[in-house]
């Protein structure tokens, strides 16, 4: 991953510790896919992707969340539930960078649902 990647990512990361969440894992990864942060929001689990686009060249920070990513989303988290042995109330959340020189990420909840 980039420095500016990472740079969005814990920034990301302070923003949501900041509004409430506890961080519980960054960069879970599996075969299927990674899921940046996952946090907990009371009893939700949140999945949330982090994306950082400086232009808005083919749709920008949002639409970089395509079905394709959202399918991979989707399996990566259904892989860490597995290993959790319980389904919580989950969402699927984006925290969106324009570029980093604005502070604090554009923060979507419910960004998509299965």
């Amino acid at each position: 991953m980039s420095t500016r990647g990472e740079t969005a990512e814990l920034l990301a990361a302070q923003y949501l510790s900041n509004q409430g969440l506890k961080l519980l894992k960054r960069n879970y990864r599996c075969r299927h896919g990674e899921i940046d942060l996952i946090l907990q929001d009371g009893d939700t689990l949140v999945f949330a992707e982090v994306r950082l686009r400086s232009h808005n060249h083919y749709g920008g920070a949002a639409a970089s969340i395509n079905a394709a990513k959202q399918k991979r989303l989707i399996r990566t988290a259904q892989h860490y539930l597995a290993t959790l042995g319980y389904t919580p109330p989950c969402r699927f959340d984006a925290l969106l960078f324009h570029n980093l020189d604005n502070g604090w990420p554009e923060w979507i909840r419910n960004a998509f649902t299965t």
